[in-house]
Parts: C-alpha cells; structure tokens; sequence
C-alpha cells in the first residue's frame, strides 16, 4: 500500500511543478514526473509478489502469473512520452529564439 501512496506523492509533486512553477523547462520536466508516475502506477497494478513472468509454457501450470496487459501500456506509453516530451523541448527552443526567455509571465507581457 505504500507504493501506491508513493507514487501518488510524486504524482503530486510533477503536479505542483506544472501548476506553480513560470518556468517552461521545469514545467517540461514537471510533465515528465506525472508520466513517470503513471508509469509506475500502471506497473503496481500488474505486479503479483512471487509471480513469474507472462511466458507460457506446456508443461508448466499458469499460477500467479504476472499481468503482462500493464506492461504493454507502459512500454507504448513511453515511447508516447519521448515523442511529446521532445515535441515540448522543440517549441520551448523556438519559443526562447523568438522572446529570449523561458519564464512564461514575461512571454505573456511581450505577446508579439
């Protein structure tokens, strides 16, 4: 039960850097934290202590047998998140070129 307290805490965390923090990068890196909590939520679902992995075999029985369906999602999950997190990090290159800042209340001021 503690796992799942501990992933809510970092989930919360990467909440916090998105909701409170100005700067574009660390609300980038704030994205990356709420993924990774997801992530590893979706892992503690799937997780059976003692299980064995999802391989079946003939002469061996299915008991306590790892769910293999989380760890599908998590694996297309974070090849989704690299695309997004590098699509993020262009338009904050772009957005720097163009205001010379990466603090968003000084790109609201500017609006050009």
């Amino acid at each position: 039960m503690s796992e799942y307290i501990l992933c809510f805490v970092l989930f919360c965390i990467g909440l916090y850097c998105v909701l409170r923090k100005r700067n574009i990068i660390k609300i980038i890196i704030g994205l990356g934290i709420i993924e990774y909590a997801v992530n590893l939520f979706f892992v503690l679902i799937g997780y059976r202590a003692h299980g064995r992995a999802p391989i079946l075999a003939k002469d061996q029985a299915i008991l306590n047998m790892v769910d293999p369906l989380p760890q599908a999602l998590v694996l297309t999950s974070i090849v989704i998140g690299l695309a997004v997190t590098a699509l993020l990090v262009a338009i904050a290159i772009r957005i720097y070129e163009k205001y010379g800042t990466f603090d968003i209340t000084k790109i609201r001021r500017l609006r050009g």
